[in-house]
Formats: structure tokens, C-alpha cells, sequence
């Protein structure tokens, strides 16, 4: 019998991006790119006070300025545009509507209160300038703690405070653990507010076809049929009339998950213009005016016995909203309290969220969005328990960990966890890193009468991901594929997903060659143009694989299968008997019985001998609903050096070691991975948005907000067990935000771990040089200054 060819297989492979080459060579497009024919620019006048009574707004020495086309206001665009979308809710949630230009006030500094429009870029600037507006400042509050208190000012007159809402999670009995509690452990931590920072900074173009009635419009959003349809119904336009296109994105992580006031004002412009109109927004901008991430208070007190088993978990949360809610705003906090119990079997929990307004731009999604800052609170909290019991920290989680038996696992919040083995991902970081050695090392140095101060941080996370099931999502949780096999033999995977940097063009196209036995190279991957793609919901979450992928995989099943039917007529072979391998359609059982791929395919479109009940042609849609949420999760190990005379930290090494289910492309989760640790090392060491009292950003640009770089890291080492989730047919997770979720607690565990023998227990985020040789002297004993030795 003759032997069959062995299938080419892509899918486990480390395959370098489809994606790359055009974007290495600079021949891809972004917004900004686009030039259209008398096409326009928009700039957006904003407010240099954080809380202010706008009297009165003068266009008159603007709209008279050369090039100047169009000047609207707040009273111009009043009826014609409706509010900024927010697609959460909360019980007895507030209202806070934001309207696309300041309506009466303006209450965060940058907020828009005038749109212009001109001929060129320069023009629009110098006639901006000449907008005249008569502002009366009111008081203003940035601090959320102090924003509760009966005596704050108002973020909005028409509540009676600034508490925006109150959510609250219990499960188990509370009362009955802290009674058993032999010891009660709190932590105050502050998970700071930051900035998302994207290479590329938003931008719109929108252009109206009078004969069509109909608005294109370009944007680099994450989410652009949900764009499509929140942009109709904000200017009560037909949505069959409103396409969104969304060329290439230059990163977003969540700050592109949105609807924006500058997307609808451009829309209604060129509609009343009748002319394209571009607006692309500036750095400065983009720190003022795009969401922003993050920005809790937790008091966390952790119940334990004295062995280190943790009974119950107390938690109130103050999350600052800003002045008004985005999309997502009022939802980020409830992830934390939903995942506040992390990976550990913590049977009893009650978590409190209080949403704040403040005079500040709007929070919402920040890659991780509620999950980083539930992990570090969490972490940074069983950091303080292993110190106060003097337990070593990875036998403390390990201790609290369920057994891989245990899973699926409920947890104490209501989630159900689909598969994990956590003490794998430990016992492999802790092999990795040489743990006991590190150990050794660090008791060596604490005894040298060298000063070195060297610490060793560890942080373990369970991440919800792959949202999700659309019971729990404000507008859906499912996710569209069309699949067309294309005459010629060549693939269209048409994807609800809108990938933004995450490598999708190659992970779907290494599952879809798999599935059909062709190559990679003739997949494409179609997103990202609602005239074109099926309604989805968006890449964010963690999801674009798990749920997008998924539904790519089940649309393929169905043409797999029709094909198979075709050539089981061909060949008169039962069609379970045959499989698709290197562009043919093989018997298994004889494989001298074969037809090519591309017969199949022609077979189905000519149509001239079709098995009964097979139609035509080779399309096929999918809409993949999950059952539930996939969870990934993992170990991270950081080693650092702390400089007593300077408070600079060195980090020295990071070991990730993550489970994210079966992979797909290792290259591609271990960029992810990194990246998604290079953004903790900006929150654990440098990163922080700060507002004065008067809400003035200080932090506004790049000069003054301070980003990783390239020598600030060690080589980042990323090791991974494979633990399938049951949920979807890839058992497949997600890694996007993986890094950021379990790198930060670490990185900060490691630093505090240094300094534990001088008695510090905690810094608050971002761990800067000076905060850090503040803590230290403030613990250095004698005249010296230099720290004591460890004991």
C-alpha cells in the first residue's frame, strides 16, 4: 500500500506575522494616511479649567479667519447629536451622560466645548485660537476619597453627591471566617491611574454621500460594528447607511474600545458641510482627552489561620470614574470585585465598589481592565500575609491553591473556572528562576556588610478572559465568520474580530489552513469593514482567538464537511473516511483514492454532480456564542536590586511562566507576554497621570509621563504549560493581557522584598528612585544613612 504524505501542519508552530512585511516597510494605512478629494480638518477647542460654567463661547474673529469653513458648539449640535454612549449599567447607577461639546460646564480640563473646522491643519489652529470663551471657574475635586465627603464639590449639580454607585459581591459566610481568623491582615493599596499611551493616537475621517445618504466613516477603533451602530443612533441616521471602516491600528489596548465625541461631531460636519473631514488627534490631546485606565483604593483585610490558609477576604474598593461615564466606565471596577479572590481557595468574600466622580477624563478599559488591579491588590495582600506569618510566599500560594482535580472550580464570586493547575505554572517558575539558589543568595547578601539590598518577588494571577458569554456582556458576547472558498481555491475568512496589534491575520490563518489542508498563503483575513464583514462585537477582552477563532473554526467545519461530501461522491468513499492534507482530499484507508482541493472546489461551484441536499458554492457563517469565560493564569518570578544611596532599582531577571490553554503560535503569545510585562514595569516603576488640586494634568505629555525603555529590562525569560480549556473546540485561552495582569504585584513584591529587613512593607505605585530612597531613609537608622542590616 502506498504511503500518504505526511499533512503539513501550522497550527503550534512560532510563525512569523503575515502582518509584518507591510507594516516593516512602511507601505501599510492608518487613518491619518487618507487623503480624500477637498477633504477638510477638524480641531476640537477644549477647556483649560477642570470644573467651569461656560457664559458664553464668541466664534465671531474665528469663523472670519482664513480657511475657516464651519464653527458648532454645544447649541449648534443640541438635538442633532445625542450623547456619548455608555453601555453599562449598574443598579441605582447615576446618570452622567457626556455630551459631545460642553453643555452649561465644563468639568474635566480638556473637555471639548467647540468644534472647528478649516481648509488645512494650520489654518484650523490659528483660527482655534480666536475661539473666545467666557468661563467662570467653580470648585474642583480630583481626589476620590475626598470627592465622598459631604463637603465636596459637585461633579454634577443634579446629585446630591459624587458617589456614583455602590456594588457589592458576597459569597460564602464572612461573619464566621474572621471569628475563626486567628490572625486579620489589612492593606491599603493604591492602583494609580495611568495612560494608555498607543503608538498611534486616535483618528477619524468621515465623508457623506448625498446621493446615497450614506456616511463613511474611518476610525482606529477596536470595536467597529459596535461603532457603527452607536454612531447612528447618535446622530438618529439608518445604520444600514453608516459604514465603518478600520484600516490599520497602531495600538489601543483598550483605549480604542470606545465611541468618542470627535467620531460623531466629524460625521454630522461632513454631512453638513457635504465635504470630508478629518480629525487626528494630538499627543497632548491624547493624554487630555482618551480614556484613561485604572485609578482604585483598596482596603483589603485577609482572615487567616496561622498556618497561612486564608478563611475570608473583606474588600472595599473606591474606583475614580472622572467626570463621566465612556462606554465601559462604571463596569471596569466590578471586574476587580469579581476577581478578587484570584487563584486561590478563599471560600468566604465580601467586596464593596464605590464608583466616584471626579474632575478628571473619564477611566475605562486599560489592557487588563479591573483584572491587573484585582490581581495586585490581591497579591500585594499575600505578600503582607507571608510576611506577617514568616511563610515563604510561593508555599503560601501554594498552600491556597485548588488541585487540578478541583477544576471546574466555583469560586466564592460566582465564577465558575474551567481548567487550571496552578501549582504547574509554580513549580515551573520556580525551577526556572533557580528559586532556592535566589534564596540563598539573597540571605547571603543580607548578611554582607555590603548594604546590598536584593529582592525577589513572586505573584501568581488568574485571568478572565475570552469575554464572554453575552448573559454577562453589555452588548453581546458571541462572535461572527464567514468563510468563502473562493473559485480559485484561495480562502476569505471575513472576522468580527478587529485586531489592533494581537497577530490574528496569522493565528487564522494557521487554524484555517489546518482545517482545509492548504497553506497559509492561501488564507486571507478579512476585518475590520462593516460594508463588508458580518455584524461582531470586537477584539478586547482577551478574546479575538478564543471567541473569534472559534467561530472561524466552526464556519470551516461546515465547508470541510461539504467538501468531504463532494468527494465522497467523486471517489465513492464514505465521506468519514477521507481528510483534507496538502491541497488534496485523501482516502485514509486507500490513498491511492484521492482528488485535488481545487476539483473539490470546482466541483462545488460548477455543480454539475452534487451529492443530494448539497447546494452550490463554498460560504459559510458562523455566530459562536461560549458557554462561559476561559481563564488563563500563571506564575511570575522578579529578581531586583535596590541601590540604598540612590533608590534606583535594577531589575536584574523575570521568569513568566503562564498557561493560556493550547497555542496556537508561540512567537505570537510570547510578544504578547512581553509586551504585556514591559507596560507593568511602566506602572510598578514609572507610570502615573497627576493632577494638581485645580485638575491641571502636570503629566500631559511625554516629557513629563514617563515610559519604559529599552535598557530599564532584563532579558524577560517566558515559559508555559498547556492546560486546554473545555470551553471552545481550539482549547485555546487568551495572552493578551496575560503580562499586565500578572507583572505588576511582582514587580512590586520584588522591591519590597529588598527592603523588608528595613521594616518597609509598602510604596505606592509607581516605585520612582526618589519614593523608594524617601522609604529608605525614613527606616535608616543612625547618622550614617545607611540602611541597618537584616537581623
Amino acid at each position: 500500500m502506498a504511503t500518504a504524505a505526511k499533512a503539513t501542519k501550522y497550527v503550534g508552530k512560532p510563525i512569523k506575522r503575515k502582518e509584518d512585511p507591510r507594516l516593516v516597510q512602511g507601505i501599510a494605512h492608518y487613518v491619518d494616511d487618507l487623503k480624500l478629494v477637498g477633504m477638510l480638518h477638524m480641531g476640537i477647542v477644549r477647556s483649560p479649567y477642570a470644573h467651569a460654567r461656560i457664559r458664553s463661547i464668541d466664534t465671531t474673529k474665528a469663523r472670519s479667519a482664513p480657511g475657516v469653513v464651519s464653527i458648532v458648539t454645544a447649541e449648534d449640535v443640541d438635538g442633532a447629536i445625542g450623547p456619548v454612549p455608555c453601555g453599562a449599567m449598574i443598579p441605582d447607577m447615576k446618570p452622567a451622560p457626556r455630551p459631545v461639546l460642553a453643555t452649561g460646564e465644563a468639568r474635566f480640563v480638556g473637555e471639548g466645548v467647540a468644534a472647528v473646522v478649516a481648509s488645512d491643519p494650520y489654518a484650523l489652529q490659528d483660527a482655534m485660537e480666536l475661539v473666545e470663551v467666557d468661563y467662570e471657574p467653580l470648585p474642583v475635586v480630583v481626589d476620590p476619597e475626598k470627592a465622598l465627603r459631604k463637603d465636596s464639590p459637585r461633579v454634577h449639580d443634579v446629585h446630591a453627591d459624587n458617589a456614583a454607585y455602590r456594588w457589592e459581591l458576597e459569597g460564602g459566610d464572612i461573619k464566621k471566617a474572621f471569628k475563626q481568623a486567628d490572625r486579620v491582615i489589612k492593606v491599603h493599596l493604591t492602583n494609580q491611574r495611568l495612560i494608555p499611551v498607543a503608538m498611534e493616537g486616535r483618528a477619524v475621517l468621515a465623508q457623506y454621500d448625498r446621493g446615497d445618504n450614506r456616511i463613511t466613516l474611518w476610525s482606529a477603533s477596536q470595536i467597529p460594528h459596535i461603532l457603527r451602530t452607536q454612531i447612528a443612533a447618535m446622530l438618529n441616521f439608518p445604520e444600514y447607511g453608516v459604514y465603518v471602516i478600520v484600516p490599520e491600528v497602531g495600538g489601543g489596548f483598550g483605549s480604542k474600545l470606545n465611541v468618542y465625541s470627535e467620531e460623531a461631531l466629524a460625521c454630522y460636519l461632513a454631512m453638513k458641510i457635504e465635504k470630508p473631514v478629518k480629525w487626528t488627534e494630538g499627543r497632548r490631546e491624547n493624554f487630555l482627552a482618551t480614556i484613561h485606565g485604572r485609578d482604585q483604593i483598596a482596603d483589603m483585610e485577609f482572615a487567616v489561620k496561622r498556618d497561612g490558609t486564608v478563611l475570608g477576604l473583606r474588600a472595599h474598593f473606591i474606583a475614580d470614574l472622572g467626570a463621566y461615564f465612556q462606554l465601559l466606565t462604571p463596569l471596569i471596577p466590578t471586574l476587580t470585585g469579581l476577581m478578587c479572590v484570584g487563584p486561590y481557595k478563599i471560600p468566604n468574600v465580601r467586596a464593596e465598589i464605590t464608583g466616584v466622580f471626579t474632575n478628571k477624563m473619564s477611566t475605562d478599559a486599560y489592557r487588563g481592565a479591573g483584572r491587573p488591579e484585582a490581581t495586585y491588590f490581591l497579591e500585594r495582600g499575600m505578600q503582607a500575609v507571608a510576611t506577617e506569618l514568616k511563610i515563604d510566599p510561593a508555599e503560601l500560594r501554594r498552600k491556597n491553591f485548588p488541585k487540578a482535580k478541583e477544576f471546574p472550580y466555583a469560586t466564592a464570586t460566582g465564577l465558575i473556572y474551567d481548567s487550571a493547575n496552578y501549582q504547574g505554572t509554580l513549580d515551573l517558575a520556580l525551577k526556572k528562576s533557580e528559586y532556592k539558589k535566589l534564596r540563598r543568595e539573597q540571605a547571603a547578601a543580607r548578611k554582607s556588610k555590603t548594604g546590598r539590598l536584593m529582592g525577589i518577588g513572586l505573584g501568581s494571577y488568574v485571568e478572565i478572559c475570552a469575554l464572554g458569554p453575552s448573559s454577562a456582556m453589555p452588548s453581546g458576547g458571541w462572535e461572527s465568520a464567514t468563510v468563502r472558498i473562493e473559485p480559485t481555491g484561495r480562502v476569505r475568512v471575513l472576522t468580527g474580530s478587529s485586531p489592533h496589534g494581537q497577530g490574528e491575520e496569522t493565528s487564522f490563518s494557521q487554524i484555517a489552513a489546518d482545517l482545509l489542508g492548504v497553506t497559509m498563503d492561501d488564507v486571507i483575513i478579512v476585518h475590520g469593514d462593516t460594508s463588508a464583514v458580518p455584524y461582531g462585537i470586537g477584539t478586547f477582552g482577551s478574546r479575538s482567538l478564543a471567541v473569534g477563532g472559534t467561530a472561524m473554526y466552526r464556519a470551516i467545519e461546515k465547508l470541510r464537511d461539504k467538501l468531504l461530501k463532494i468527494a465522497g461522491l467523486v471517489l465513492s468513499e464514505d465521506p468519514a473516511n477521507l481528510v483534507l492534507r496538502n491541497k488534496q482530499i485523501v482516502s485514509k484507508r486507500d490513498p491511492k483514492k484521492s482528488m485535488s482541493f481545487a476539483d473539490a472546489v470546482g466541483a462545488a461551484y460548477t455543480a454539475k454532480a452534487l451529492p443530494p441536499g448539497v447546494e452550490p458554492g463554498l460560504e459559510a457563517t458562523h455566530f459562536y456564542e461560549p458557554t462561559n469565560f476561559t481563564f488563563s493564569f500563571g506564575t511570575h518570578i522578579a529578581v531586583v536590586d535596590v541601590d540604598p544611596e540612590t533608590g534606583d532599582v535594577k531589575l536584574r531577571k523575570y521568569i513568566a511562566a503562564d498557561d493560556c490553554g493550547n497555542v496556537i503560535n508561540p512567537l505570537l503569545v510570547e510578544g504578547q507576554l512581553q509586551g504585556g510585562i514591559v507596560q507593568s514595569v511602566g506602572q510598578a516603576y514609572f507610570e502615573e497621570a497627576v493632577y494638581d488640586d485645580q485638575g491641571q494634568l502636570l503629566s500631559g505629555e511625554l516629557a513629563d509621563y514617563a515610559i519604559p525603555r529599552a535598557s530599564d529590562l532584563p532579558w524577560i525569560e517566558t515559559y508555559n504549560t498547556v492546560t486546554p480549556t473545555p470551553v471552545n473546540p481550539l482549547g485555546a485561552k487568551g495572552v493578551g493581557e496575560a503580562g499586565t495582569i500578572g507583572a505588576t504585584p511582582t514587580l512590586v513584591n520584588a522591591v519590597l522584598d529588598a527592603l523588608a529587613p528595613l521594616g518597609v512593607r509598602n510604596i505606592d505605585m509607581p516605585l520612582k528612585r526618589e519614593r523608594v530612597w524617601k522609604a529608605i531613609r525614613e527606616a535608616t537608622a543612625g547618622p550614617s544613612g545607611r540602611p541597618r542590616r537584616a537581623k
